[in-house]
């Protein structure tokens, strides 16, 4: 292997590294909601701690273009196009999969977001032409398996031919779509931006597009918050700082330099260490057929990060 051969290994081990790192945060999602559902509604869940991520970035921002005065400005057609990222990628992405699973089953959700890494290898290959190699379309079928081994149990209890579930798994299915969306088209957005401005601008337009959910459609209370406890107060900020933050700007950094497809692999590791949190956080108890889809799932990632060489 040649002295470039194996430098471009070593910085693909690197960004998957980054990668793993986003879906550990993206894995305890679920159980941050959990600790503040007795407390505020899905929609303030949703989006009060995407406001504070957002309120955050700005500093950083700002700073950036102190060191950097040549950066020129948003245009207004930039605009648009962080608006359709951040209303068409985000809003999306976040109020579907909240309003889907409130309408639906939490089973029906973790299966229709295994559909995710695929629907976003679909869309890059349309929107940025990436190429749909033998080697990626293994890796995410390998991967699928794997992820149905470790949502044995969801299988189980999913149930999408009942209509009375059928407004909620549209809903789920456009949360995964918005989802996919955003990564793709960000990954666009690249070419022009750095990932600091695309992610706080494009959270900026989420941000003013979903207000009026909390006016109207949610009313939130101040009271509300007021009233979390320990653990809420600790799930609100791993929301705001990691979940929303930290995560997506590792993410963010390896899709520089990654395809949408294959970054796209690494969403795969989300239900691992979100089966992993729930046994050492939860109590709950890993079965062997969940150890074994863990197993093919990890395998299927290094596959990906030891021979795809295609971008």
């Amino acid at each position: 292997m040649s002295t470039a051969a194996v430098a471009k290994s070593s910085q693909t081990v690197w960004y998957f590294i980054l990668l793993a790192l986003a879906s550990l945060m993206w894995s305890a999602q679920g159980i941050a909601v959990k600790f503040l559902d007795p407390f505020l509604g899905p929609i303030a869940i949703t989006f009060l701690p995407f406001y504070v991520t957002t309120v955050l970035f700005v500093p950083l921002l700002l700073r950036m273009r102190r060191r950097n005065p040549g950066i020129a400005s948003p245009s207004g057609r930039d605009w648009v196009a962080f608006t359709i990222a951040g209303v068409g990628g985000q809003v999306l992405a976040q109020l579907g999969m909240t309003w889907g699973i409130s309408k639906s089953l939490a089973s029906n959700g973790a299966i229709l977001n295994l559909l995710i890494p695929v629907i976003s290898a679909v869309l890059a290959s349309f929107m940025l032409r990436e190429r749909l190699t033998p080697l990626r379309i293994g890796s995410l079928a390998i991967g699928l398996v794997g992820v149905a081994f470790l949502s044995m149990g969801d299988l189980r209890q999913a149930s999408f031919g009942s209509m009375k579930f059928l407004v909620g798994n549209l809903l789920i299915f456009g949360g995964c779509f918005g989802s996919s969306f955003y990564n793709v088209y960000c990954k666009g957005l690249m070419r022009r931006f750095q990932e600091i401005e695309i992610l706080i601008y494009s959270y900026i337009t989420a941000s003013i597009a979903s207000i009026p959910l909390l006016i109207w459609v949610e009313p939130f209370h101040f009271a509300s918050l007021r009233a979390l406890d320990a653990k809420g107060i600790a799930a609100f900020l791993f929301l705001a700082l990691f979940m929303y933050g930290a995560s997506m700007l590792l993410f963010f950094k390896a899709l520089q330099h990654l395809d949408v497809t294959t970054a796209s692999t690494s969403l795969y590791l989300v239900p691992v260490f979100g089966v992993a949190l729930a046994a050492l956080l939860l109590g709950e108890r890993l079965s062997p057929t969940a150890i074994a889809g863990a197993a093919i799932v990890l395998a299927a990632t290094l596959l990906v990060v030891r021979y795809d060489t295609s971008y």
